[in-house]
């Protein structure tokens, strides 16, 4: 099997768990984005991705994703997703059109300072874990506050929010929650309309609890 076959059966299961799972929660799929994850994957797979008609492609190094996005169109959005370092961050800026893992001011700050003339859409990650924020992300309680205060800095719009499962196996708890915080974060913030949840192992429970954003990677291109 080539490896344009093996990315294009892969991909067209997992677009079908995605549309069986939106049908289930009564939801309508042009509501819920797929990011393909490519981190670690060579130009070669993105371009098979493309001409199969992706165009979300996340990525978590910035040293690897801007050689990326050099070679490819420039139709792609491009999702940073991994943890935050403030000194790759103004890079970052250049190729990412979202950052989804912003759970600081002093990052929205840098953000700010790099994108004056062309707003940078962010999601806000949030912590789900025990102890929390062991693993990045915000503490729900603080959450809030971490808004208002980016709220107030030009060149950063909140998006949505972010948040990754935890590790004890409570997912479907862990996605009751995000769905619940995220309700009550967007009666504040209407314009966070996005939640970016769900990855190989969980997506389908994350679209029955309102994910928007969808960041899938070894279920399309296996396991590096």
């Amino acid at each position: 099997m080539s490896r344009k076959v093996e990315i294009r059966n892969n991909l067209a299961s997992v677009k079908e768990r995605i549309a069986v799972a939106a049908q289930k929660a009564q939801r309508d799929l042009s509501e819920i984005t797929l990011v393909v994850v490519t981190k670690t994957f060579e130009v070669g797979d993105l371009e098979i991705l493309y001409e199969l008609g992706e165009r979300e492609f996340g990525e978590n190094r910035d040293q690897e994703a801007s050689k990326k996005v050099e070679q490819l169109p420039d139709d792609i959005n491009w999702h940073f997703q991994g943890q935050i370092q403030s000194n790759k961050l103004k890079s970052i800026c250049k190729w990412a059109d979202f950052i989804h893992s912003v759970d600081q001011i002093k990052y929205a700050q840098i953000i700010s300072d790099q994108c004056q003339t062309k707003p940078k859409s962010i999601f806000l990650q949030v912590s789900l874990d025990t102890p929390v924020e062991s693993r990045g992300g915000v503490d729900p309680v603080k959450l809030e506050n971490l808004a208002l205060d980016i709220s107030e800095l030009p060149g950063v719009v909140i998006a949505g929010l972010m948040a990754v499962a935890p590790m004890n196996n409570e997912g479907v708890e862990a996605f009751k929650r995000v769905q619940m915080i995220h309700s009550n974060f967007k009666h504040k913030f209407a314009q966070a309309k996005l939640l970016s949840a769900g990855m190989s192992g969980d997506f389908e429970t994350a679209v029955l609890y309102g994910a928007t954003h969808l960041r899938i990677g070894s279920s399309i291109l296996g396991n590096r």
